[in-house]
């Protein structure tokens, strides 16, 4: 599985990533920092990456159908200091290996996971 790590988050998510055995860049690995949201969402589905991001117009099923990608994970967080977004991408990182997440949308927040298709 292939990850873009967006702008809005620590770049040690991709580090998290890359330890877990996926392929992981970030959008400053490739100079896509302060691309516009459609760009970036382009660039994902020409490299079949799943993007993670803060960013929740990611959510809008309208504009980014997630059939159309290989996955799309926007976090939720009430908290979204280095530590809790990193607690989380830890948990995450488990569930990537037991749930399929091409052609889908997960929105998660400190407690669940919901996942639209």
């Amino acid at each position: 599985m292939k990850f873009k790590i967006d702008e809005n988050l620590p770049v040690e998510v991709a580090e998290m990533l890359q330890q877990a055995g996926y392929e992981a860049a970030t959008v400053y690995d490739q100079n896509l920092a302060g691309e516009d949201d459609h760009k970036l969402a382009l660039v994902c589905q020409f490299e079949r990456r799943a993007l993670i991001t803060l960013d929740t117009d990611f959510a809008d099923i309208r504009t980014y159908p997630p059939s159309q990608y290989a996955g799309l994970v926007v976090l939720r967080l009430k908290q979204q200091d280095k530590k809790s977004v990193l607690d989380v991408i830890a948990g995450l990182v488990k569930a990537f290996a037991a749930e399929e997440l091409e052609g889908y949308l997960w929105i998660v927040d400190e407690k669940r996971i919901r996942v639209r298709g």
